[in-house]
């Protein structure tokens, strides 16, 4: 009985799995396995990236409800870039095999209406009728393409270039100038320029100039997401920070001038701070009562504080302890 159940699971999983292959076939070879998981790690990127600043980034949010536009069109930036790059991802970049198939499709297109043209079906007297064979007028054809195609591209190559030295040894067909074969993809390219992993194909003459706008949008957008992430890290990180190493709270910073206690000290002086690195001490890891409350330093302690530092001072870490 378990082993039927077992047998039954493990068909079900095959019958699953068999589903899922046909429904995205870019599963069953792992190197497009791969490529399809890049693809997907690059956009979850995107939108993570961008989430978070419209979750946590509370100017943000603010700009976004006082300048609708200015959201509006770094949202239009981040779905171009993204749509670029689906483009450019599923285009081709032009391979060596399609373009000779092209040509010799036309050659064997132009030969076969001009043979056409040229036999008659039936003599005129009706007494003798010529039958073609197709299939070897098809090959006949096609031999003549691919010798077409062979001209082609010699006549592109200085007069002396041997056919074996521009034949790639691996897809067996003749090279035209600037093409490569490519082993990620295992074809010849056109204007062969480098192999793209995060787009999970190569770019040559038919998608660099896609290639070249997709990179244009994406400068622009990671510069512009850097620069509101630098915004968010100096408003709602650094802030917190700078305030525990100099032992204030944020009233104490904005309210400085209001408070009373705090009126007829300079500004750079904090009176409740021990030091960068006692203050951070005391936030993290001292345990205290959560009703402790700190005394005001009297008038030596700030004169203290108000004294200029030194190059003693500097050596000794005054500005820490």
């Amino acid at each position: 009985m378990g082993a039927l159940c077992g047998g039954l699971s493990r068909d079900t999983l095959d019958r699953f799995s068999d589903r899922c292959l046909h429904f995205l076939p870019c599963l069953s070879d792992p190197a497009r396995r791969s490529t399809f998981c890049l693809r997907i790690a690059l956009v979850m990127l995107h939108l993570i990236y961008v989430g978070v600043l419209f979750v946590f980034d509370r100017d943000m949010i603010h700009k976004t409800k006082q300048d609708p536009w200015y959201t509006t069109v770094y949202l239009i930036l981040f779905a171009v870039t993204l749509a670029q790059y689906f483009i450019t991802s599923g285009s081709s970049p032009g391979y060596v095999l399609d373009a000779m198939r092209a040509v010799n499709e036309a050659d064997a297109s132009c030969n076969r209406a001009s043979m056409a043209s040229k036999q008659p079906a039936s003599s005129k007297n009706g007494d003798v009728v010529i039958t073609i064979d197709r299939n070897q007028l098809g090959r006949n054809l096609l031999g003549r393409g691919a010798m077409a195609w062979t001209k082609l591209v010699m006549d592109m190559y200085p007069s002396g270039t041997s056919l074996r030295s521009v034949t790639c040894s691996y897809c067996d067909v003749v090279q035209p100038p600037r093409a490569k074969h490519c082993h990620d993809c295992d074809k010849c390219v056109l204007q062969f320029d480098h192999h793209c992993v995060w787009l999970g194909t190569c770019i040559g003459q038919g998608n660099h100039c896609r290639f070249w706008w997709y990179i244009c949008g994406e400068t622009a957008l990671s510069l512009w997401t850097g620069t509101l992430y630098i915004q968010f890290l100096k408003s709602d990180i650094a802030k917190p920070c700078y305030l525990i190493l100099t032992n204030q709270t944020t009233y104490e910073l904005v309210r400085r001038r209001r408070i009373q206690y705090l009126r007829n000290i300079p500004e750079r002086v904090y009176p409740f701070s021990k030091g960068a690195c006692r203050n951070l001490y005391d936030f993290c890891c001292a345990r205290s009562s959560k009703y402790r409350m700190e005394p005001l330093p009297t008038g030596q302690e700030l004169e203290e504080k108000l004294r200029p530092y030194t190059c003693s001072d500097v050596l000794s870490c005054r500005c820490c302890c």
